[in-house]
Formats: structure tokens, sequence, C-alpha cells
């Protein structure tokens, strides 16, 4: 459970710093989303779970 405390403590790091350190790129990012066809999100979406999980499985082994 601690473990996933901590992951969503880095996302939120990383969210954080985006809006952070440049909020102009941040509305520029969601202008570009939300123009973004929805298939193609949601694929990207799958990838995302895909490589996290691989990352996690490789390094939790």
């Amino acid at each position: 459970m601690s473990d996933l405390a901590v992951a969503l403590g880095l996302v939120l790091v990383i969210e954080g710093l985006l809006w952070a350190l440049s909020p102009d790129l941040g509305r520029r990012l969601l202008a570009a989303a939300a123009a973004t066809p929805e298939q193609s999100l949601r694929r990207s979406g799958w990838i995302a779970v895909a490589v996290g999980a691989l990352i996690i499985w490789l390094v939790r082994g």
C-alpha cells in the first residue's frame, strides 16, 4: 500500500511541476488534447498503461 502512495505522490509532483514551471505550456497541451480525436487519446492511454505496467514488471520482477 505504501508503494501506491509513493506512486500517487510522484504523479502529483510531476503534474504539479508542469503547472508550476510553465502554466502556458500546460494550457497549450490541454488545448492540443481537446483537439485530438478520442480514438487517438484512447490508444495513447492504453499504450501508456502498457508501458507503465512493463516498467513496474521489470523493476519489481
